[in-house]
């Protein structure tokens, strides 16, 4: 069982492109449909917690497949088989690019692929803004993080913190 599962969530990382959340339908289809692993009910649930938790959506649904199905050590196996295809590809990737980095033919490929990745995420930050129904009070709390990260040089992690106390707090308050 160990073995299936690592093979499942392998199969899985190793044959999806465009990241976890593209991943999610592949693994869906595997462990709801193919092996009925979970139910359909119990699969959103994972998802919204996957979601809700720190680290990649992928990673965190084989986590608590694999946690359901057989514990620490199915934990283990789902992992392992969601992050070692990406981990072998980059590997390999790195290795490449470390013996041809000085190639001015790399150099320049590298020169354009760098306005595309600024494009999208670019692209996603739009999204996400989108998604999130910002009115100006928001964008402007955004825009000032942003400005406090580039010029001051705070720490995102302390922002993060800071943003979600005064949350409560506000939120807290206008409940009373």
């Amino acid at each position: 069982m160990l073995f299936d599962m690592f093979k499942t969530f392998f199969k899985v990382g190793a044959f999806t492109i465009g990241g976890g959340y593209a991943m999610i339908p592949i693994i869906q289809k595997e462990i709801v449909d193919n092996k009925k692993w979970v139910k359909e009910e119990e699969f959103l649930d994972i998802i919204a917690i996957s979601q809700g938790s720190p680290g990649p959506i992928a990673v965190n649904v084989s986590i608590f497949v694999g946690y359901k199905l057989k514990g620490l050590k199915g934990a283990l196996a789902c992992t392992l088989g969601t992050t070692l295809p990406s981990f072998l590809i980059i590997l390999s990737i790195a290795t490449v690019f470390f013996q041809f980095r000085n190639n001015p033919i790399i150099e320049k490929v590298f020169l354009g692929i760098r306005p595309a990745v600024v494009a999208l995420i670019a692209s996603a930050v739009y999204r996400l803004a989108k998604q999130s129904k910002f009115d100006y009070k928001k964008l402007s709390i955004s825009i000032i993080t942003t400005l406090i990260i580039v010029f001051l040089g705070i720490s995102p992690i302390y922002l993060i913190l800071v943003g979600g106390i005064s949350s409560i707090l506000y939120y807290k308050s206008k409940k009373i």
